[in-house]
């Protein structure tokens, strides 16, 4: 693909956040790169995958608020993982993780396993424990 053919189409997905890196060939030959905005099939096929997630992420918030769920499964979601990667990333069996998405075992969860998790999600410990104010 030539430089000037490379895919700008109009989007609201990549121009909020980021720009893909493409190769394209220049007048001279050479491969260059070039920021893409992509082109709209992409961008709708992107747009609907968000969508998905946001509204999995959604769903697990109220499930946590109306307390079917511990904060563990919302911020699973929320940083886009699965069960095997929280619990690799814990050190725990995936069986145990699972547990710990029960509110009544999460809260006897000990101080240093509360803080690998918001180690892991990247958060504050008490962002973790404080479910009302999930935003």
């Amino acid at each position: 693909m030539k430089k000037d053919e490379v895919p700008q189409d109009n989007n609201q997905l990549h121009q909020q956040s980021f720009k893909q890196l493409m190769y394209a060939v220049d007048n001279s030959g050479d491969y260059v790169k070039v920021p893409s905005v992509g082109w709209e099939p992409e961008n709708v096929a992107m747009a609907q995958a968000w969508e998905h997630v946001n509204e999995k992420i959604a769903l697990t918030k109220a499930r946590v608020i109306s307390g079917e769920l511990s904060p563990v499964a919302y911020y699973m979601e929320k940083c886009l993982m699965d069960l095997p990667t929280l619990a690799a990333h814990i050190g725990k069996f995936q069986w145990q993780v699972k547990r710990h998405f029960k509110p009544a075992v999460f809260q006897k969860l000990n101080e240093k396993l509360l803080q690998r998790y918001a180690d892991v999600f990247q958060i504050s410990r008490e962002q973790l424990l404080h479910v009302n104010e999930i935003k």
